[in-house]
């Protein structure tokens, strides 16, 4: 267990526990698409879902995952000299996809100079035993983390966003990727329609129960160029947005209950000006909204873990 002089488990502070040098994810789109937005499950994606809001400009399915890594490479070594890159498989669905062409991409990544390991991230129900072994395996040599997106533990939640998976389904995932010697993350989104506040609290105990080592928590957002953003313009009565205050108060509640060993990854999304529509919080940063809850759960005298061990 690494130290960490804040009331949560920082990722920060984690990847300078196991790494040497400054570590840059480097993002690369492999073209790939998703089992709810092909047909095979479903038709359109997550109803929330506009993968423009995270891939950098270099992101583009028709270059290479070399050509992708030296453009991200050439990016951020003029800010920094001295750094490693973990090559981050984001966007839509990264395991789907036969298994030959799986293990020549995830290899061409690690196989770059300076890359020193994988972030995948996918859906719970687009892994098997064969995509497992083959991260496994990279795992002996190169650092893994595979990211589950499971967004909301209602399956009722699930449906209405058209996720086209179940939980039990992620508990499944988690399952068969645990004990592998690939680091498990998970992403969370906080606010989707219908969810309680009591609801969402409890999120927090069921991902606890979840074998994983590191969580993403993200605020719903609505953005351009989705059905939620249809659904925002014409019944807005679907919606609970948080305003930042709240949003602040809520997740320093909801930290208390999870279990204390996770690492906490991010607290935030921030999608680009241009497409976010709701809501806006002044335009703060990331690590803006960070030191706010920072200082809330210190005014409040409550961290990571609290409330845990009388669960």
């Amino acid at each position: 267990m690494f130290k960490t002089t804040k009331r949560y488990n920082d990722y920060s502070t984690y990847i300078k526990s196991i790494f040497s040098e400054r570590i840059q994810k480097i993002s690369l789109d492999t073209g790939f698409t998703c089992p709810n937005r092909d047909g095979t499950k479903g038709l359109g994606g997550c109803t929330y879902c506009n993968n423009n809001t995270f891939n950098p400009d270099y992101c583009e399915p028709e270059k290479s995952i070399p050509q992708q890594l030296e453009e991200g490479v050439s990016f951020f070594s003029t800010k920094y000299k001295t750094q490693q890159y973990l090559a981050y498989f984001q966007a839509y669905t990264n395991t789907y996809s036969d298994l030959d062409q799986l293990r020549k991409m995830y290899t061409e990544a690690v196989n770059y100079p300076g890359v020193i390991g994988l972030v995948i991230g996918t859906r719970p129900d687009c892994v098997n035993e064969e995509i497992i072994s083959i991260l496994e395996e990279i795992a002996k040599t190169k650092y893994v983390s595979l990211e589950f997106g499971v967004e909301s533990p209602l399956n009722r939640t699930l449906e209405l966003v058209n996720r086209c998976h179940t939980f039990e389904e992620t508990v499944d995932a988690y399952e068969l990727a645990k004990n592998r010697g690939i680091h498990l993350g998970a992403h969370m989104i906080l606010g989707l329609p219908g969810e309680t506040r009591e609801e969402m609290l409890n999120h927090a105990v069921e991902l606890s129960k979840l074998p994983i080592n590191s969580l993403k928590l993200h605020q719903l957002q609505i953005v351009k160029h989705t059905l939620m953003a249809f659904q925002y313009k014409n019944t807005p009565e679907m919606f609970n947005l948080f305003k930042l205050d709240d949003y602040i108060d809520f997740i320093t509640d909801f930290v208390g209950y999870l279990r204390p060993d996770i690492i906490i990854e991010r607290f935030t999304s921030e999608s680009p000006t241009d497409l976010l529509i709701a809501p806006k919080w002044g335009g703060l940063k990331n690590f803006e909204v960070v030191a706010k809850i920072e200082k809330r759960l210190e005014e409040k005298d409550t961290w990571q873990g609290k409330f845990y061990k009388s669960l």
